[in-house]
């Protein structure tokens, strides 16, 4: 029942997915940082639709791939929370935080996997920068 660190990635995306998550990026990171291979940045609308992704997400690792975060965070404010498995860290942010930190741009090298080539995947939506930033990477 485990996955390589990409599957768990893509189950994770997917499971974000499920729970209309919009911009959602996967980042190859392990050439650039080394702590971890890969991260998954997704944006929600609100504090509840943050809940519900981190909970799919948790709960679809957990079923696909036998594995459980070894840390869980959740900003005071409820616009961001985080899943750090070691080898994935996911982020949810909602848009206003999303945009402030843009983190997917701090390692502007790292590669994204590409999502409309993928199976399973069946509401990704982007926003302007978003999609801009892809079609740059992709």
């Amino acid at each position: 029942m485990s996955c390589s660190s990409k599957e768990a990635a893509l189950t994770a995306a997917r499971a974000a997915d499920s729970k209309k998550a919009v911009d959602i990026v996967v980042q190859e990171m392990g050439p650039h940082i080394g702590v971890t291979d890969y991260f998954v940045i997704a944006t929600a609308s609100n504090n509840r639709q943050v809940d519900a992704i981190i909970d799919e997400v948790e709960d679809k690792l957990r079923e696909c791939c036998g594995i459980k975060p070894v840390a869980r965070e959740i900003s005071s404010d409820g616009s961001w929370s985080l899943l750090d498995y070691g080898h994935l860290v996911i982020h949810v942010f909602q848009p206003e935080t999303r945009d402030y930190y843009r983190l997917e741009t701090l390692w502007d090298e790292a590669e994204l996997l590409d999502l409309s080539k993928e199976e399973g995947f069946e509401n990704l939506e982007y926003g302007d920068r978003i999609a801009k930033l892809l079609s740059q990477k992709l």
